[in-house]
């Protein structure tokens, strides 16, 4: 009886050079990167295609460096962010047996020549074998060998050879080796599939080959303990699939599943009148639990509209996990096999596994008198998102500005906690990305969507001028009234996308515009964002990533008798709730009540209202499960109020868990904007920051103050974010300053995610300071560093080491 099935999913809309359809290529996964190579359909392609699932958008990278032919039923493994290609058909009755990598970070090719293995000779030339990835080894087995000494012709010989590729660390290998192997080896073969798989808690990995073929097709399944290096046919329950060939095998947490593939015509029910030497293709999908080694098959109806409900049989596919989301991609369907004609499939599809994983929390973009822009990480298998608020009952607040000697310049370097230094402010943070490799990507198509490329060539200056990331739509796409305002001309997300979408609107300096997009810090413990909202930028010097840094300034817990006069002190807080209920206009709101803020398809929400769930004529909330929010009221934001905020994934498994709660306040008016549009420029021994000044509604600015993170325990090596403590480094009224070398000795690497120097600015009217702005200098990840030296700063320390022209300089600002 087949199992209860997940659901597949075709994706209809997608954007950018789809490549051709074919068969005999691979894909590998990179986070939300589906990268496809080789394969063929009237020749042999050579392209490096690169599917965001994220931003639906298919781009061609440019790639350098030692760059492979093309080649087809080769071995393709994927390691972080590398990627090991070894063999396949590179011309008709030609293979190969040469290996190569693609540092994906910096789309570079490298011939990589391993040594020989000391009993044997290295693998020959082949197709069709299977070469996993586990650990520092790669594993290889089998293919199909060309005996023939003439190139014309194809004298075939199976293989069932194996061998194993130890791998260097980050890039490169050290050479093959062929283990000695206990116990019946399987049988030769071509086209087979190989997958690890090491059950939770303990360290006991196991390779597992299935089907394949040698002249007929194969359906035995075979294990390898890695550690005993012992064959043995395991044992399995339940109704095993089908004899077949160029199928695929993928693993998402216990289960292997299998799909697609060639199978003897005989065997395939929808037939008669077969003929014994004929096959067909199939879509038949079964998955073997890895901890119990049972089989289950999986079926599928059609829709109700008619349409397909799972994708049409096909045989040499791609097939790579994302998350817990299945993707595949053409293949050939093998429907005119016996008339000599086959159709390649264009289509890409999905199987959902499981409801969306639990999403990080809900960031802060910008806060302004009466609405919210909030943010929140892509999760892999989320189609939309489901955003709700809570009200916080809240007392009127009292900003306190710095006083002018607390800001004295005259004052000794002061080590501000960070928790001080924000008083509940609100980080946000977004990135730039400087490299030649991004504009590259841009003219090819991809529009920076895949933020890995390399910097090479840095651009020593670049600017801040987006607050969204690349792989947001461009329109709202919300699926239900999301209850915002996308229009506002305070954080113009159609403007900056547009930057993302055009190069030629991106500055010259920096890169195109491939921003991340404004984000928070959160901290478990916080409560409360007045309205000084704290923004963020980041400098970076390491490979970009499309994922979003997920560290920001976190909130403090809800203030109670704080000391106004702490020195750095942007503005304290005091919040005392006494009700129970939360009275908003003439609508009484429970205090523990979450509201729907709407449904998106997109990452963000300019949050100016939420909708109050139906009521009877009792008063009594209505429960429902999918409520229609144009018949719902809506109640809008106030100035100074808090409120907080979740978030879930919604697919086609149902809605996932919600996301940690983050609290974050509307403004008060009066205070004066964060500093926006950061530049950072290198020279030989400092830097210069420079930054465009803020609205100010009270006055004009009175001044600005820079703060540089350092490391608050000399002896700690890792800090949290909570732990950041900061000295102020620039007071005064001018819109740049200076950061010498020995300022920067002293400077905190913050490795909460990637590593950072922090700085902060905001600016002070005759109100206060308001918010400020978090610049979050990202470092380069593979070039060792001194380490970072707390303060008080001293003449015995070394300097910060900067990034040289090598290294890309990548900005993230949050504003």
């Amino acid at each position: 009886m087949a199992a209860e099935s997940p659901i597949w999913r075709r994706v209809n809309t997608f954007s950018g050079p789809v490549p051709r359809s074919r068969h005999g290529h691979r894909a590998a996964a990179i986070r939300e990167l589906l990268i496809v190579f080789g394969g063929g359909n009237e020749g042999i392609a050579e392209e490096l295609h690169v599917y965001n699932t994220v931003s639906k958008q298919w781009f061609l990278p440019a790639v350098r460096g030692d760059i492979p032919p093309g080649c087809a039923a080769h071995g393709f493994a994927c390691e972080g962010t590398r990627i090991l290609v070894f063999g396949g058909m590179v011309e008709f009755g030609k293979y190969s047996n040469s290996l190569y990598e693609l540092q994906a970070s910096r789309w570079l090719w490298k011939k990589l020549k391993p040594k020989p293995p000391r009993n044997g000779v290295p693998p020959c030339p082949r197709l069709g074998h299977s070469f996993t990835l586990f650990g520092n080894k790669c594993y290889l087995f089998g293919g199909l060998a060309n005996d023939s000494d003439d190139p014309n012709s194809n004298v075939p010989r199976y293989l069932n050879d194996f061998y194993e590729l130890e791998l260097q660390a980050v890039s490169g290998v050290k050479g093959w080796n062929i283990p000695e192997t206990k116990g019946t080896a399987p049988s030769a073969r071509e086209s087979h599939t190989a997958i690890i798989y090491s059950s939770k808690g303990s360290y006991s990995p196991k390779l597992y080959i299935f089907g394949g073929m040698r002249g007929y097709r194969l359906g035995d399944l075979w294990q390898l303990d890695l550690e005993t290096m012992t064959w043995t046919l395991p044992e399995t329950k339940g109704p095993s699939p089908l004899p077949r060939s160029l199928h695929s095998a993928n693993v998402i947490g216990n289960k292997m599943y299998i799909f697609g593939g060639w199978i003897p015509i005989l065997m395939n029910e929808d037939k008669s009148n077969a003929f014994d030497n004929e096959w067909s293709c199939t879509n038949s999908m079964s998955y073997l639990n890895l901890d119990t080694m049972t089989w289950n098959g999986l079926v599928w109806e059609r829709q109700e509209d008619g349409k397909a409900s799972s994708p049409r049989p096909r045989a040499g596919h791609c097939a790579a996990v994302i998350g817990s989301r299945l993707y595949i991609w053409s293949g050939r369907d093998g429907y005119r096999k016996a008339w000599n004609y086959q159709v390649c499939c264009k289509d890409l599809w999905y199987l959902e596994t499981e409801k969306p994983s639990t999403p990080s929390p809900v960031f802060l973009v910008k806060a302004t008198l009466k609405s919210l822009h909030v943010a929140w990480h892509p999760l892999p298998a989320a189609e939309s998102y489901l955003l709700q608020l809570q009200p916080e009952p809240t007392a009127p607040a009292s900003p306190s500005a710095l006083s002018s000697n607390q800001l004295s310049s005259a004052n000794p370097p002061t080590i501000v906690p960070l928790k001080e230094l924000q008083q509940g402010a609100a980080a946000t943070l977004l990135e730039l990305s400087g490299t030649a490799g991004a504009q590259a990507a841009q003219s090819t198509g991809s529009t920076a969507l895949f933020q890995l490329q390399s910097g090479e060539e840095a651009a020593h200056t670049h600017q801040v001028t987006s607050h969204v990331p690349s792989y947001i739509e461009r329109e709202d796409t919300s699926l239900k009234k999301p209850g915002c305002n996308e229009s506002s001309t305070e954080n113009s997300v159609d403007q900056n996308a547009a930057c993302v979408a055009e190069s030629k609107h991106c500055p010259l300096t920096g890169p195109p515009s491939t921003t991340g997009l404004v984000h928070t810090e959160q901290d478990p413990t916080a409560n409360i964002a007045p309205h000084n909202q704290m923004t963020e930028s980041t400098v970076k010097s390491e490979p970009m990533e499309t994922e979003l840094s997920n560290d920001a300034a976190p909130l403090p817990p809800k203030s109670q008798d704080q000391d106004n006069t702490t020195p750095a002190t942007l503005t304290t807080t005091s919040v005392t709730s006494t009700k129970s209920n939360i009275q908003m206009g003439n609508t009484e709101l429970a205090d523990n009540q979450w509201y729907d803020v709407g449904i998106f398809k997109t990452l963000y929400s300019e949050v100016t209202h939420y909708y109050l769930p139906p009521v009877d004529g009792k008063g009594n909330v209505e429960p429902t499960n999918a409520p229609d929010y144009e018949d719902l009221k809506q109640q809008a934001l106030t100035p100074g109020a808090a409120y907080r905020f979740r978030v879930a994934g919604i697919n086609s498994c149902g809605q996932g868990q919600f996301s940690q709660v983050s609290e974050y306040k509307t403004c008060q008016p009066g205070f004066p904007g964060a500093p926006s549009s950061v530049k950072i420029t290198k020279a030989a021994d400092c830097i210069h920051i420079t930054w465009e000044p803020p609205t100010s509604p009270s006055g004009k600015i009175l001044e600005y103050s820079m703060y540089l993170a350092v490391r608050k325990n000399r002896s700690s090596t890792a800090v949290s974010s909570s732990q950041l403590a900061f000295i102020r480094i620039y007071r005064g009224t001018k819109i740049h300053c200076t950061v010498t070398s020995s300022q920067l000795s002293n400077a905190l690497i913050d490795c909460t995610s990637r590593p950072a120097v922090v700085f902060r600015i905001a600016a002070k009217n005759e109100q206060g300071y308001g918010p400020a702005t978090q610049i979050r200098w990202l470092q380069d990840a593979f070039k060792p560093r001194p380490p970072p030296v707390a303060a008080p700063q001293s003449t015995d320390k070394q300097p910060l080491e900067l990034p040289d022209s090598t290294g890309t300089l990548k900005t993230k600002t949050e504003t």
